[in-house]
């Protein structure tokens, strides 16, 4: 078979130099990287090639699989050489986005106009931020509180997900936690859009944010995203944005351990757990929600039979949550079929990607009187 590659103009190929430093020249094609991607379960993706087509200067950018990849880090996690693969792929997407030289998914280029005119991807009012927590007696955060509470856009805006941010409410205000909200000041963390190529649009949204937060005096972050977490963790302080964050799974076992927030009911339900890519590959944190659960007097935790680092991505990162995936090709579709097998009758996440395309994959396979997905925090609300 003859690939057909497209040679870039020199000022292209000085752009791929600047955005992919050495990261090219580390990958000496071994071919594990294709191996490991959950893609090739669906379908054929070839990394490897799109990778040795980079280290040549040779890449078409109208290639439709430069927009696949999911960042989901297990080829990172496998590669021999510390290849940051999902750094390649932003740094390929970076260029057609940042540099002009190929085509940006219509469905991308919408979320992109999105998070530059009222920073959110889906396009809501920024004054409608806080709406989410009208009638849950929720203050606005002021200088002095302990915590920051951030719920993510999906959480805050989609109005099916806005349950999973009323329940962290609920619970940090059983716990008599100090914390506050943020409303039209702050904007989208950012990260998805950055993993699409849009680094403009995320310098933009990154910096809206570090100043919001610092201006309102902010130390301490508790977030209900994956995402959130690693991008204020990791990302936020290459721009000057230093701040503590914890993931709201890892804050409900320090109040259950400290004996601040204790059970009153059982929950007597089989219970599955999805390692989210961004918490889990990214984070590492593997022990905190499962021990959140297994505190949770009555509830049976069963393990699928790839979990915690070999946990399967629901195809939601980098962008992917805002492209159509084709019908036979949603990873989210092969997860919830692994979640059946244990027999559990709650598939829990701590992610509102997770959380979008598992109900979807219920809704599409028919099985919502067998399974349902819930968000730990929702847990955690029904037994204290």
């Amino acid at each position: 078979m003859v690939v057909q590659t497209v040679s870039p103009s020199p000022e292209t190929l000085d752009f791929m130099k600047e955005v992919g430093g050495e990261k090219f020249e580390l990958c000496y094609q071994c071919g594990l990287c294709t191996g490991t991607c959950p893609w090739n379960r669906v379908r054929s993706f070839m990394l490897r090639k799109l990778i040795h087509q980079a280290q040549l200067g040779l890449v078409d950018f109208e290639d439709e699989d430069l927009w696949t990849c999911v960042g989901c880090k297990a080829c990172v996690d496998r590669c021999p050489r510390g290849v940051e693969v999902v750094d390649i792929m932003r740094d390929l997407r970076r260029v057609i986005v940042e540099a002009g030289v190929g085509k940006v998914p219509d469905s991308l280029r919408l979320v992109a106009k999105n998070f530059a005119a009222v920073g959110n991807p889906l396009g809501e009012p920024r004054e409608t931020r806080p709406d989410w927590a009208k009638d849950l007696g929720v203050k606005t955060y002021t200088k002095g509180t302990e915590i920051l509470y951030f719920p993510c856009c999906i959480q805050t805006y989609d109005p099916s997900i806005q349950r999973v941010a009323r329940a962290a409410a609920n619970i940090l205000n059983k716990a008599d936690v100090d914390f506050g909200i943020l409303g039209a000041e702050v904007s989208c963390c950012g990260e998805s859009i950055r993993k699409s190529g849009s680094e403009s649009v995320f310098q933009s949204l990154a910096r809206n944010n570090i100043e919001a937060f610092t201006k309102a005096g902010v130390n301490k972050i508790v977030v209900t995203s994956p995402h959130c977490y690693h991008t204020f963790m990791q990302e936020y302080p290459e721009l000057g944005g230093n701040f503590e964050v914890i993931h709201l799974s890892q804050y409900l076992n320090e109040l259950i351990n400290e004996g601040r927030l204790k059970f009153t009911k059982e929950l007597n339900k089989k219970v599955t757990y999805q390692d989210s890519c961004c918490l889990g590959r990214y984070a590492g944190m593997y022990d905190e929600p499962r021990q959140t659960l297994k505190s949770i007097p009555g509830l049976e935790l069963l393990e699928m039979w790839e979990y915690r680092e070999n946990s399967l991505c629901c195809g939601g990162c980098a962008g992917r949550l805002w492209m159509e995936t084709k019908k036979g090709e949603r990873f989210s579709d092969l997860r919830l079929e692994q979640a059946l097998e244990t027999g559990a009758s709650i598939l829990a996440v701590a992610c509102p990607y997770c959380m979008l395309n598992f109900e979807d994959s219920v809704l599409t396979s028919d099985k919502g009187d067998v399974i349902e997905i819930r968000d730990i925090a929702e847990l955690v609300q029904e037994v204290i």
